[in-house]
């Protein structure tokens, strides 16, 4: 049974017709967020590779590093050992200087002068000291 409160054609087409437009503007906004997330996600796909690339270059220093650390040890025990045999050196230089100023030629003796071992422990010490510092 139809009466005359049936809905109307014309009002059924205007629904409809707003119905469209409003599933088309939603339409359109959910595209707009979509190229916005994209665009998102590519700017966060360029920042991630630099930092991966910054991570790498630095994990690439801190070996480097390493290494050259590793090797400061043994660097510290070849100065020791060489410091040793220069202290001896110098000891033997003073005995040398000391037996010609005692016991030499006199044209040697005037030109002969004694070496300082003190000095040169206290130069040889304080260079030393600033290698194992590093």
């Amino acid at each position: 049974m139809l009466n005359a409160a049936a809905v109307n054609p014309n009002v059924l087409l205007e629904l409809f017709s707003i119905y469209h437009d409003w599933l088309e503007g939603k339409g359109q906004q959910i595209s707009k967020k979509q190229e916005e997330i994209g665009n998102k996600i590519e700017v966060a796909d360029v920042l991630a590779i630099k930092l991966l690339q910054r991570f790498n270059y630095t994990v690439s220093a801190m070996k480097t590093a390493s290494q050259n650390l590793s090797e400061v040890h043994s660097l510290q025990v070849e100065i020791g050992e060489l410091k040793g045999r220069l202290n001896e050196v110098i000891s033997n230089c003073d005995t040398l200087c000391s037996r010609i100023t005692t016991e030499g030629p006199e044209s040697l003796r005037s030109s002969v002068k004694p070496f300082s071992t003190a000095t040169a422990d206290s130069e040889i010490s304080s260079s030393s000291s600033s290698v194992q510092r590093v």
